[in-house]
């Protein structure tokens, strides 16, 4: 009977067939070991937890926060930047807290996108990235990412190809889903030339920006000189801190464009629980050896993912950061496609895996693997998806 063109241009969620599929095999007693979404399974760590308790008892913190965040957080974010990447960030106009990158991302796009504006976004992308801007009405145009892909190159080559010319980048390093990171700012460098010849504004998904391994550093897209002239970069606790159900995330960057998702946010929400807000202060400013802590725990999850994989012929490139692991399918299974290939996993090695199809164009030859559950039940997973693949060889 109704008509909502918006929804209708969202299409079925993919993961939600694999999540259907997960939750009927757990009611008929299978042990399924879901390595499916990203949802980190560490605690938060005592001491964030203890300040959000203790601030939780003041009755004044139960009233209406602040939508932009309260100051004292802000602030903490700047001293974070500027401690991390020697960035230099005006709490009052180069930073709005919102309700994790998600919300940030979603409310800064139908603040900046009018119907018929086009948006470059990687594919395969986290899903958010490109339907943000279609959900704002907007146009999405797809710039391919993955092994072996000149990222830049296909940027340009989308860019020239495209009309109307896109008005935004969206970026996402290291990446999710492909687990892609940059050397060094060349490319942040590049981008930032890039965006002021052509008058593109940038947003950048950092939301891995602590998750990485073998030594390796990811670069903030702020530190690039001219950053802020052309864009904003979007942080969260989610991973660093495993904070994900507290919905706790930062935009930073140009003044203009962090005004306007404060004006549009003070329009739609009333900021966090203030509580959560204090604590996160806590966790910005408190001791950081537990972010230390927690990614040693994802660099040996993985460690063991990637050999145990191995050890039942699935040889896959071991990612230099976030909580993924891109791995393509096994050739006598890849005309399965991503998202039978997952059923298969799902019946055949009681394991739940994203399919790279999920995440758009260019996913459909993966699957994508989420570190969320302990060394032993991915041993596990690992024995499992050995005899599945003899099986079904």
């Amino acid at each position: 009977m109704y008509e909502f063109n918006r929804i209708k241009r969202l299409p079925p969620y993919v993961f939600a067939i694999v999540n259907h599929l997960k939750m009927e095999s757990r009611r008929q007693g299978e042990d399924i070991i879901d390595l499916g979404m990203g949802n980190p399974d560490l605690p938060t760590p005592k001491h964030i937890v203890d300040k959000l308790c203790e601030a939780a008892k003041n009755p004044k913190n139960h009233r209406y926060s602040a939508s932009k965040g309260i100051t004292q957080l802000r602030v903490a974010i700047t001293e974070w930047y500027k401690r991390r990447f020697d960035v230099e960030i005006d709490p009052e106009t180069e930073a709005v807290v919102t309700i994790g990158s998600k919300e940030g991302l979603s409310h800064l796009a139908l603040a900046m996108v009018q119907p018929g504006d086009v948006v470059l976004s990687p594919t395969p992308a986290y899903p958010i990235h490109p339907y943000a801007v279609i959900i704002a009405g907007g146009e999405v145009s797809s710039i391919p990412i993955g092994p072996g892909v000149d990222f830049f190159a296909e940027l340009e080559k989308t860019f020239k190809k495209t009309w109307p010319r896109p008005k935004i980048l969206i970026i996402n390093f290291p990446h999710n889903p492909t687990t892609a990171v940059l050397d060094g700012l060349e490319f942040f460098r590049k981008v930032v030339d890039f965006a002021k010849e052509n008058n593109i504004i940038v947003i950048h998904d950092f939301a891995y920006a602590d998750l990485l391994f073998d030594g390796y550093k990811a670069p903030s897209f702020l530190q690039v000189p001219g950053a802020k002239d052309v864009g904003v970069e979007f942080f969260s606790l989610t991973k660093s801190y495993s904070m994900a159900g507290w919905r706790v995330g930062f935009c930073c960057g140009n003044r203009e464009i962090v005004g306007a998702l404060t004006k549009i946010k003070s329009y739609l929400d009333y900021g966090m629980f203030q509580p959560i807000q204090i604590a996160s202060i806590v966790a910005l400013r408190g001791p950081q050896d537990c972010v230390e802590d927690m990614r040693k725990i994802y660099q040996s999850r993985r460690n063991t993912l990637i050999k145990g994989l191995g050890q039942s012929g699935w040889n896959v490139e071991s990612p230099k950061a976030t909580m993924f692991v891109w791995a393509e399918i096994p050739e006598p299974f890849k005309d399965m496609g991503s998202l039978e290939f997952a059923k298969f996993l799902i019946k055949e090695a009681k394991v739940a895996v994203s399919p790279g199809i999920g995440f758009g164009e260019g996913g459909d030859n993966f699957v994508r693997f989420a570190l969320v559950e302990n060394e032993h039940r991915i041993k596990q997973a690992a024995k499992g998806i050995k005899k599945a693949l003899n099986r079904g060889a």
